[in-house]
C-alpha cells in the first residue's frame, strides 16, 4: 500500500513517535510524505520515504494529485488544531472523501488505521487500486 505522511510544525515530533513505534508495519509499504516530515520519519526509523515538496511549497498539492489519481491508499495526516493552516488538511480530506482512502488527522485514529493495515482490513484497497505489475 502507498501511505502518505504529513504533519503540522506542533506535531512532527508526534509523527515520528509514531512511526518509529510501528515501523514494522509501515516497512512492508511504500512510504511517501511532505519534504520536513519525511526526512525526519526517514531518519529516526532508516525507512525508505519519498519526498515531496515542503506543505508549504505545494507538497500537500502534490499528494493530493496522487490521491486524485488513485496513487495513495492511506494519508496520516497529524493536524496541529491550534494552527492557523489548517486548510491543506482539510482540502486532503475532503479528497479522501471524494476518492475513498481512509484519513486519519490524529495519532489516535492513525493507530487504529495502522492496526488495521496489519490485520488486512485495508486489502479492499488492492481492488480498488492493483499493483502494476
Amino acid at each position: 500500500m502507498n501511505i502518505a505522511l504529513l504533519a503540522h510544525d506542533g506535531k512532527k515530533e508526534l509523527m515520528v513517535q509514531f512511526c518509529i513505534a510501528y515501523c514494522g508495519i509501515l516497512s512492508g509499504h511504500e512510504i511517501c510524505a511532505t519534504n520536513t516530515t519525511g526526512r525526519l520519519v526517514a531518519e529516526a526509523t532508516g525507512l525508505p520515504v519519498t519526498l515531496y515538496l515542503p506543505c508549504s511549497q505545494g507538497g500537500s498539492q502534490q499528494i493530493g494529485a496522487r490521491i486524485a489519481y488513485n496513487e495513495i491508499d492511506l494519508v496520516l495526516f497529524f493536524v496541529d488544531p491550534d494552527s492557523d493552516s489548517t486548510k491543506d488538511a482539510d482540502t486532503l480530506a475532503r479528497l479522501c472523501d471524494r476518492h475513498t482512502v481512509p484519513f486519519a488527522s490524529n495519532v489516535a485514529t492513525a493507530e487504529v488505521l495502522v492496526q488495521g493495515l496489519r490485520r488486512g482490513d485495508l486489502d479492499w484497497r488492492d481492488i480498488v487500486n492493483p499493483k502494476k505489475k
